[in-house]
């Protein structure tokens, strides 16, 4: 027999894959536009629509005025009338002043029409710390978001699902958003030159192990997957388990995890008090409690405004260290 096709890649970044998300979503529906601040003739503040408007013109690639307020609001208006838009928020901040449409329209609509009405349109944004941003523009404030029913919430961190995502999710018949990491834009790598649509129903497990699970989402996935080899080094085994969408939460992968492996720890860029990891932390003890054979571990952001200079912006967040720390905390003492 003939030996089986080596399947075709291309090296891509991550910004270059969530750009290509964008075009492919754009040639294969006419309804789909994007929309948001410095998103046409410059291409983006992260550079991710560079190139798009000559292909698809300004009535597609829609420069907006600096108001996050009204030009979200416009595209879920939009989105009510029959379009599909893509609205870019710049940073994870900006969207505070947008969050009146986000929480009191877009995500209550399908509700307070009694079903009539739907406001089916993704939001992308900036999120993460790491690039001497400082306090005001280094917030990850996705965990907020999960708190809204009415919404889904989704954390690209690998280039499959920065290419994927995005077209499922605008097939999606209420908001989306999607929050892709500031330290992954320049993060490249292979990717399937065939790479399309993926499922945001599941969680993934990245790394298979038997002693401990990790459980993260977003740039801190791939601290936890270093974090993992260097506990292999001293023959520990962890699971690192990518969450990829943080409302709805698949409780299913994390569980049957956690009763493997009957220790966890969860890895957040947010801060501790209220966050995310909370929430996980809180679901594990409701539905595997019995299973663990220790307290579940978080390591998180530290509770305090994010510094800018490098050094203490550096030590604010979650690190290899202590997540390898607080990995072998749950172990006891050796």
């Amino acid at each position: 027999m003939p030996p089986e096709p080596i399947p075709q890649t291309l090296e891509t970044t991550y910004r270059e894959a969530v750009r290509e998300a964008i075009r492919d979503a754009m040639r294969r529906d006419p309804s789909v536009f994007l929309m948001g601040e410095d998103v046409g003739r410059y291409g983006g503040c992260y550079a991710v629509s560079k190139g798009l408007i000559a292909e698809f013109g300004p009535e597609r690639i829609r420069d907006a005025p600096l108001s996050e307020s009204g030009f979200t609001g416009a595209g879920i208006g939009a989105a009510m009338a029959g379009m599909r838009p893509i609205v870019e928020l710049m940073t994870v901040n900006f969207s505070l002043l947008a969050l009146d449409q986000i929480l009191n329209t877009a995500a209550t609509v399908r509700h307070m029409s009694g079903n009539q009405f739907g406001a089916p349109l993704v939001i992308r944004m900036a999120t993460g710390a790491g690039r001497q941003l400082a306090a005001q523009h280094s917030h990850s404030l996705e965990g907020w978001y999960a708190h809204i029913p009415g919404i889904r919430v989704l954390a690209p961190a690998t280039l499959e699902d920065a290419r994927g995502m995005l077209w499922t999710a605008l097939q999606e018949p209420d908001p989306v958003l999607i929050f892709e990491n500031v330290m992954l834009y320049n993060m490249a790598g292979q990717l399937a030159a065939g790479a399309g649509a993926v499922d945001i129903e599941r969680a993934a497990v990245r790394r298979q192990g038997r002693d401990l699970t990790l459980i993260t989402y977003g740039g801190s996935l791939w601290k936890a997957l270093d974090a993992a080899q260097a506990l292999a080094a001293d023959g520990i085994e962890a699971d690192v388990i990518d969450l990829r969408t943080l409302r709805p939460l698949d409780d299913a992968t994390i569980m049957a995890s956690v009763r493997r492996t009957r220790r966890a720890v969860i890895v957040d860029e947010g801060w501790r008090s209220g966050s995310i990891s909370a929430e996980i932390g809180m679901r594990i003890v409701e539905q595997a409690f019995w299973e663990l054979d220790a307290p579940v571990g978080r390591v998180c952001s530290a509770e305090a405004p994010i510094p800018y200079a490098r050094h203490l912006e550096m030590a604010a967040l979650p690190q290899v260290p202590a997540i390898v720390r607080a990995a072998k905390a749950t172990l006891g003492p050796t």
